[in-house]
């Protein structure tokens, strides 16, 4: 009885790889009276049924048809042009051809990689398609171009640009010392990794930028791209410090380039580690003692944590190097005010009442302030800054009431 099923199980192996293997064969009719649609219609089945017994040859025969269409489209078009019709052609069919000939003949290749039953490898079609497509890349280019412009397909674009920029290291041509490379190379490879980019897909955007960064005039856009998809691919504290050590060499190589810096201070100042913050202020201000904002940077935390005074001195620093830096300029003032309120308290009785003598020492810090809010009014006439208000509150204190009168009449707000 088992030696009966047995036979019917080989009866119907045998029968299915007959089935597949007229498939083949067709398909190959099919092709030849050049119906490549039908061709690969009937060719599919056997692409992907485990009886095909070669596979190899199948996906050979898939390329064929492929690149047939995609040449029978072609000639058709020269031959409409040469005799000046108006004929339209299917652009799209042409291109999709194009990518899936050289797709289809990369999936030969492995399988033709594959040892036989004797655990022999014997390649059979890599030569022929080193003659095909050596000179291909061009139509995978064209056929991205096409589909990004014309299409709007992002993803089939760089799938289309990604294949022509990996040619090279296929199996199919990794040995071919005079393997073509056109001038256009490294566009193409920056238009991956833009395309990757913006796909979400920043391993790619990555990968390709790496590719363009070879071509110098290239090498600051593809930086720019590399350095976005480290950001965006942080998931570890290992990609974090990768991505953070990479924009500190660049702004180390290139000190003058203040978006390497913006960079950093984005990456700090959203952390939640302050002490790493301070160090790489320190870092900057060591390296770089003229650039105004690790100034800028080291008052703002000491007035966030009410140490006034460090926090003058450090912006202090920041208004020598830019004496109209507005932002640092009124926190200044917000500073002096903030000392001269504690001076007050600390100064006043129980009951919260001061000495003539003793306010007197409290209004010569506020007038500190007030110089540096006025400085800020003569910058910042459009009040991008309100500092009508914290003015107003100085001159509440002093009991000036022209002063008081002037502000209400630019802020109503204020009576």
């Amino acid at each position: 009885m088992k030696k009966i099923m047995m036979m019917a199980v080989m009866a119907a192996a045998a029968s299915s790889a007959f089935a597949q293997d007229a498939l083949v064969k067709e398909a190959k009719k099919l092709m030849g009276k050049g119906e490549f649609d039908q061709a690969a219609q009937t060719l599919a089945p056997a692409l992907e049924s485990d009886a095909t017994v070669e596979k190899d040859a199948a996906w050979n025969l898939e390329s064929e048809i492929k690149y047939g269409k995609y040449i029978a489209i072609q000639t058709e078009d020269t031959k409409n042009q040469m005799e000046k019709k108006q004929v339209p052609y299917d652009t799209l069919a042409m291109h999709t051809a194009a990518i899936e000939a050289w797709k289809a003949a990369l999936k030969c290749d492995e399988y033709d990689q594959q040892p036989d039953a004797k655990g022999k490898v014997k390649i059979k079609y890599r030569s022929a398609f080193q003659n095909k497509f050596k000179n291909h890349g061009i139509a995978l280019v064209q056929a991205g171009q096409y589909l990004y412009q014309n299409r709007k397909l992002n993803q089939e674009a760089f799938d289309a640009w990604s294949l022509y920029i990996g040619m090279k290291e296929t199996p199919i041509f990794a040995q071919v010392a005079d393997f073509p490379r056109e001038p256009f190379y490294y566009d193409i490879a920056y238009y991956c990794a833009f395309l990757a980019y913006n796909l979400k897909d920043y391993a790619n955007a990555e990968k390709y930028a790496k590719i363009t960064a070879e071509d110098p005039t290239k090498a600051g856009e593809a930086m720019e791209i590399m350095l976005f998809s480290k950001k965006e691919n942080m998931k570890t504290p290992e990609d974090s410090l990768a991505y953070v050590n990479m924009v500190k060499d660049l702004h180390k190589q290139n000190p003058e380039e203040q978006r390497y810096f913006n960079l950093l201070m984005d990456y700090y100042t959203r952390g939640n580690n302050p002490a790493a913050t301070q160090q790489w202020l320190d870092e900057e201000i060591a390296t770089n003692p003229q650039n105004k904002m690790p100034w800028a940077l080291k008052g703002e935390a000491f007035m966030n944590n009410e140490k006034w005074d460090e926090a003058i001195e450090y912006y202090k620093k920041a208004v020598e190097i830019d004496p109209n830096f507005v932002q640092c300029l009124f926190n200044i003032g917000r500073c002096y005010y903030a000392n001269a309120m504690e001076l007050q308290n600390k100064l006043a009785d129980k009951n919260g009442m001061i000495t003539d003598t003793n306010r007197q020492k409290v209004v010569e810090v506020i007038k500190e302030a007030e110089g540096y809010y006025v400085r800020v009014r003569e910058l910042d006439p459009d009040r991008n800054i309100n500092w009508a208000y914290p003015l107003y509150q100085i001159y509440y204190y002093m009991q000036d009431k022209a002063k008081m009168a002037e502000l209400e009449a630019i802020d109503p707000s204020l009576k």
